[in-house]
């Protein structure tokens, strides 16, 4: 089964939802960069919900989370549209512990819980919107709920998951996010606090199969839910050789001619899909011509 996501209502409208699977994009990653099972968890539990969080936006708007929660496995960084494409690394992929108390891969102890999780949206518009709360559990779920609360004042729940095999490949990765819409009524509130505390772990959810829209019907029920649209969610990253030529030439002729005399060369890795671009020298020497034309 191919990932993707849902939107969704519930309640007569008063209910938003998005839920997705994202195993083979989280698997995408894992395997580009040699990650192990508790930073694989964490980040996967970020780009699940960050692809959600795309679906949110319109057209070519987009959105960059950072987590920084002062945790062994550094920063995590994750960018993604509205056409469910995403893309993330973390800053030490072979990060992993013993289970925790319960079980379950040491997300939090990896993550940390001094730092902050940073939303930024570009919508087109001159400025970027620029969101940030504390991490309140390292757990990453918690505080994508957290940052709804009090960044975007939208009452949310989150649930995110990530099962990671003995290989260290992902088994499974998806998650939900439900968020209360102005009108709802405080019984459709009450019913869906219940319904939330009461509903399986979004793993084990996961680890049933369950698709997206069953995962809404599980959280929501059946007769509450309506599908409003389905949208492929998949790994993908927009770096090219021309956007890091240009990254290049913005360092100035002096810096690219000392490129030049040390290596004879300059080389560009990609911090997301760690494709390497490599400018030889004639390469160089025409951006340095580049610039004098220009200047």
């Amino acid at each position: 089964m191919s990932d993707y996501l849902v939107k969704a209502l519930a309640f007569d409208g008063t209910i938003r939802a998005y839920a997705a699977r994202s195993t083979e994009t989280v698997n995408e990653v894992q395997r580009r960069h040699g990650m192990w099972p508790t930073a694989t968890a964490a980040l996967g539990r970020a780009m699940t919900a960050t692809v959600m969080m795309g679906a949110m936006v319109k057209g070519k708007d987009k959105l960059t989370v950072k987590v920084e929660g002062g945790g062994p496995i550094g920063s995590m960084i994750i960018d993604a549209n509205a056409h469910g494409e995403v893309r993330g690394y973390v800053s030490n992929p072979q990060t992993h512990f013993d289970l925790n108390e319960v079980g379950k891969l040491d997300v939090k102890r990896a993550v940390g819980t001094t730092g902050m999780l940073t939303v930024v949206k570009d919508l087109g518009l001159r400025e970027f919107f620029t969101g940030q709360t504390p991490l309140v559990s390292g757990e990453i779920a918690e505080d994508f709920t957290e940052y709804f609360v009090v960044s975007e004042q939208v009452p949310s729940a989150v649930g995110l998951g990530v099962l990671v095999n003995p290989d260290n490949s992902v088994k499974a990765a998806g998650g939900f996010i439900i968020q209360v819409m102005p009108g709802a009524s405080e019984e459709t509130i009450s019913k869906l606090e219940k319904s939330i505390a009461n509903v399986e772990p979004i793993s084990k959810l996961i680890a049933r199969g369950l698709t997206p829209e069953e995962i809404l019907y599980e959280v929501l029920g059946s007769e509450n839910v309506k599908i409003l649209e389905q949208m492929a969610v998949s790994f993908s990253c927009n770096c090219s050789k021309e956007r890091f030529g240009n990254a290049i030439i913005g360092l100035g002729e002096k810096e690219i001619q000392e490129m030049i005399d040390e290596e004879g060369k300059a080389e560009a890795n990609c911090h997301f899909c760690l494709e390497t671009y490599v400018y030889p020298k004639e390469e160089l020497e025409g951006f340095i011509h580049e610039i004098r034309s220009e200047s």
